[in-house]
């Protein structure tokens, strides 16, 4: 998850620490300059070490066994995708106070993905399903299977069943409860019968990069794992539209329940989202309602 600039010393984790856990795990780079990166996520603190490298920092331990995870299976992933993706160089323990594995990351050129800095949506829309795509047909072998380390991306829809169903019962004579039910229960009933493939899990604009005004490289792969992809096509509704998302859906490809549940996936969080802000953050409420009604409109012309 990303989100926008933070105060250096949020969860406790700060320019300082960073220093001091570089300098005594890996001396050979303790004389580089240790800076936070200028938009930062909610589930890691990264820092750019030096001019080529980042360091990358779980906030809590629900987010520390992306550690791993990552340090793992990104370089069995890269060679097969057609952009760049994180390239692990070294790998932290617990010390000077902090209690989790931490990474050294290569450092990506780009900045992250926003319309203004894309030159052809369309064109863009058509890289981001060619990367999903050519994800999904890595070799699975061994590959971590869906579960807590994910968040729970790439199972059923059902897991967030319950927590939907009270988020539509806070939301109803806000939205249209009735057609967003109807949604939601079209994603249960739409169940995954294929073999598992590797997703993503948090394809969204601050996890790609840009460069040059076209897609250079995908980031934060501490959601992703094996299992049902349609969870990787929530971007569909949350920041292609028009003819980028008609160019994406054609390249994409996928069956409709794939779709189905991948229009649930998008449900899910634009609710949990827009019950958060509903009555505090005008702004943020709207782009959830936006996301709500498209994903709305899109199953009432697929039924």
């Amino acid at each position: 998850m990303v989100e926008k600039l933070h105060i250096d010393g949020r969860a406790g984790i700060d320019a300082g620490l960073v220093k001091r856990l570089v300098a005594t795990q890996f001396p050979q780079w303790s004389a580089l300059p240790v800076t936070p990166v200028e938009v930062d996520g909610w589930d890691n603190r990264t820092y750019r070490l030096g001019e080529r490298m980042t360091t990358r920092l779980p906030t809590a331990a629900g987010y520390a066994p992306a550690v791993d995870k990552e340090h793992r299976w990104l370089p069995v992933l890269a060679p097969s995708l057609p952009v760049a993706i994180p390239e692990p160089v070294a790998k932290g323990f617990p010390g000077e106070g902090y209690p989790f594995n931490w990474s050294i990351r290569g450092w990506l050129d780009g900045e992250t993905a926003s319309l203004d800095r894309i030159d052809d949506l369309p064109e863009f829309a058509t890289s981001v399903a060619g990367f999903i795509v050519a994800l999904q047909r890595i070799d699975t072998t061994g590959g971590p299977a869906a579960g807590e380390h994910s968040f729970y991306r790439g199972v059923s829809p059902a897991h967030y069943d319950d927590e939907t169903r009270r988020t539509l019962a806070v939301l109803d004579g806000r939205i249209d409860t009735a057609r967003a039910s109807a949604v939601w229960d079209a994603a249960l009933q739409a169940t995954w019968s294929g073999p598992p493939v590797w997703f993503h899990g948090d394809l969204a604009g601050g996890n790609l990069l840009v460069r040059n005004g076209r897609l250079a490289a995908v980031i934060d792969f501490g959601t992703s794992g094996v299992g049902d992809p349609a969870c990787d096509l929530v971007i569909t509704w949350t920041m292609f539209s028009g003819q980028s998302r008609n160019s994406f859906r054609s390249a994409v490809g996928q069956d409709p329940g794939m779709w189905a549940r991948a229009r649930g996936w998008a449900l899910w969080k634009a609710l949990i989202t827009l019950a958060e802000d509903i009555d505090r953050d005008p702004k943020r409420a709207a782009v959830n309602r936006r996301v709500i009604d498209e994903v709305l409109a899109d199953h009432d012309r697929a039924d």
